[in-house]
């Protein structure tokens, strides 16, 4: 079967484009400047021309911090562009897995992840973005729609707070690093190998649609997080401090706990992402890798 890619040229985008092509699928890969979501008429030519029967939408408007006070180009990508591609699946019978994020909930703390069904309550801009998206593929596409939320991504391709540690071991002495957010790392190549199940199975079986949560099993902190990649790199952890996010004020606030459960991947028959220390562990060789052929500018 064919797929198609949006945001094909992000983290996440790039991960799943070659997952599917690692598996021997027919797919085609487009970046925003060959598909803008938010453009229905770009939507429709895009599906004309390429006659998909599966869609991953990676297309995402993340700039959490300025979407609070850009919300109407957040939404036009994230909610518009989502509706658009859900309604052009309907029309054609397509099938859709469509990325969502964590920020879909209020991240009140908390001592027990989140359940697929728990109420979304979004305190930012971006959040209610995403929302708005997610509801809109729900809408559409009852029985042919799948929403992935994810969080607290990095990957080999792209900035991430993972490549950003790695990158300030090498210049500084020390590091403070916000230890009271709690999520779930998650490396992005785990993601994608998810969307390609997920995709597989919901173009055969209706049952698998709905809402999905991806990311690395178990919890952690930033700060906890940092001395992981600092041990793994082979540099002294405490060398990592712990500080709180009143050190790093931001326009939209971060939540404080956002762990997410993984049961609707067991009662579908598919494996959850493994837990976050284990990917790490076979992540950062390839990230190091790829930071050494293509540097970044200094942090």
């Amino acid at each position: 079967m064919r797929w198609l890619v949006t945001g094909a040229a992000g983290m996440l985008g790039r991960d799943t484009v070659g997952e599917l092509r690692g598996r021997g699928a027919d797919v085609i890969g487009l970046a925003r400047a060959a598909l803008d979501v938010g453009e229905p008429g770009a939507v429709r030519r895009a599906f004309a021309r390429y006659r998909p029967e599966v869609v991953v939408n990676c297309a995402a408007y993340t700039a959490v911090d300025d979407a609070e006070t850009d919300e109407a180009s957040a939404l036009r990508i994230n909610g518009d562009g989502a509706r658009n591609l859900a309604r052009a699946c309907a029309e054609h019978g397509v099938r859709l897995v469509h990325v969502s994020t964590d920020y879909v909930f209020d991240g009140a703390a908390r001592t027990t992840p989140y359940p697929e069904d728990h109420p979304p309550a979004p305190r930012t801009a971006y959040g209610r973005t995403k929302l708005a998206g997610e509801r809109a593929v729900l809408e559409e596409l009852p029985g042919a729609g799948a929403v992935v939320r994810t969080a607290w991504l990095y990957g080999v391709h792209g900035r991430s707070f993972v490549r950003t540690m790695l990158e300030l071991e090498a210049r500084r002495d020390t590091l403070d690093v916000v230890a009271d957010q709690r999520g779930q790392p998650t490396w992005s190549a785990d993601v994608a190998a998810r969307l390609a199940d997920l995709g597989t199975r919901l173009r055969r079986d209706e049952q698998a649609h709905g809402v999905f949560h991806a990311t690395g099993s178990g919890e952690a902190s930033w700060y906890e997080l940092a001395r992981e990649v600092f041990l793994l790199a082979g540099a002294d952890p405490d060398r990592v401090r712990p500080t709180s996010s009143a050190a790093f004020p931001r326009p939209a606030p971060r939540p404080a706990y956002s762990a997410l459960g993984h049961e609707r991947w067991r009662e579908t028959g598919l494996a959850p992402p493994r837990h976050w220390r284990s990917a790490l562990r076979e992540a950062l060789p390839r990230i190091r890798e790829e930071m050494a052929r293509r540097p970044t500018r200094p942090c």
